[in-house]
């Protein structure tokens, strides 16, 4: 029972996490001095919370479904206006916040652009200071400049840093002729993967196509180990 409690194992290498720091601390720092310029400093100060936990998904785990484009663009206009429209109907209490990033959970699911900074983003502006206060709906344009900024950081630095983003889009699986049968029917395919995750009906911040391509890796070391085992026996 208690081993549960102990985190597991990250598989990512020390200069990888200076490497995602250093990209989060660049990236926050733009996204706040711009929508700082624009919206004044103290809107921006408000929105660093949010814009620092997107800024770990973005750099440290960009290629996690929740890290996409979609997500933090579709996340923060849909947190935004669902903040500012519960503000105006219920007020800015603390029932409604929570409310708020209730509901932008829900619009997020149904427009698959899931984020969870989003949800503080929600809550956080309903909570507004004075300064977003009085921006009222021009606190959706400064929600969605930092958002944007965050993400054209993460678009350059990742790239730059030599890490791939957005994720590619995977490749359709090849086509088959009628005539040759597939070396194994019972091979698990992202297709398989896709049902199995919705079948199981719980949240999954990983694509089909990256369960594929980790069992496909994992069988290949499966292999080596077999025949080096082999191997060893015989020698």
């Amino acid at each position: 029972m208690l081993s549960r409690w102990f985190p597991a194992a990250i598989h990512t290498r020390p200069t990888e996490w200076s490497r995602a720091a250093i990209g989060m601390a660049l990236g926050t720092m733009l996204s706040v001095w711009l929508c700082g310029q624009v919206f004044g400093l103290e809107v921006a100060q408000h929105l660093i919370g949010p814009l620092g936990a997107s800024a770990v998904l973005l750099f440290a785990v960009s290629s996690g479904a929740l890290a996409q484009p979609w997500s933090i663009v579709g996340g923060y206009l849909c947190a935004s206006v669902v903040a500012l429209l519960v503000a105006h109907v219920l007020g800015r209490t603390l029932g409604s916040a929570c409310l708020a990033a209730g509901m932008a959970l829900v619009l997020m699911c149904w427009l698959r652009c899931l984020h969870p900074p989003a949800g503080a983003l929600a809550a956080t502006m309903v909570l507004a200071d004075p300064s977003i206060i009085a921006l009222d709906w021009q606190a959706v344009g400064a929600a969605m400049l930092a958002g944007s900024t965050l993400l054209l950081s993460a678009l350059a630095y990742n790239n730059l840093t030599r890490v791939r983003y957005p994720k590619r889009a995977s490749e359709p699986p090849p086509v088959i002729p009628a005539d040759h049968s597939p070396v194994d029917r019972q091979a698990i395919t992202a297709e398989d993967l896709k049902l199995a995750l919705e079948q199981m009906e719980a949240f999954f911040d990983v694509t089909p196509e990256d369960l594929e391509q980790l069992i496909h890796a994992s069988e290949r070391n499966a292999r080596r180990r077999s025949i080096t085992e082999v191997l060893s026996g015989r020698g």
